[in-house]
């Protein structure tokens, strides 16, 4: 299943990449809603090789996966990949600039089974799948309005 959504962001590329690839404030967004992350690297910056042991809760049972950063091409793409017992998936964020201050993020999922329970959970989910394209899309609108915000308190002012 893929769901992909883009966004025109008030913000310049680099701007936008670097919230795209803000590993650390993700991790702490993550803990505070109760995710459990393990690093399984030493890397200090964001990069090919970057690795999480992650551990949640979603529809009531304990979920695990390794996610990995497995592409990272400043200022255009980042790409992770996640791998559990029951799926793969794959998380692509790319940013085009179209001015010098304003930027498409585009960012695309996709979830793949790996087994027969997964493929009749996403079977199931396909019913639903233009409330979940919604729901995704709206997430993704959130996201760069957060970018947006951010980059106007960032900005000098430009007054007499």
């Amino acid at each position: 299943m893929k769901f992909s959504s883009y966004e025109d962001v008030e913000a310049p590329v680099a701007f936008v990449f670097d919230a795209v690839t803000d590993i650390a404030g993700f991790e702490r967004a993550a803990l505070r809603r109760g995710v459990d992350l393990k690093r399984l690297d030493a890397l200090t910056v964001p990069g090919p090789g970057m690795s999480w042991d992650v551990a949640f809760r979603f529809r009531g049972k304990k979920r695990k996966l390794i996610a990995d950063i497995i592409r990272l091409e400043h200022p255009e793409q980042i790409e992770f990949s996640a791998v559990s017992t029951s799926f793969d998936l794959t998380l692509k964020a790319s940013t085009m600039a179209l001015s010098r201050r304003r930027t498409r993020l585009t960012i695309a999922l996709e979830l793949r089974p790996r087994s027969l329970g997964a493929r009749l959970m996403l079977q199931s989910a396909k019913l639903g799948r233009g409330n979940l394209k919604h729901k995704f899309a709206d997430r993704v609108r959130i996201f760069s309005q957060d970018i947006e915000t951010r980059a106007a308190v960032s900005a000098p002012s430009t007054g007499a």
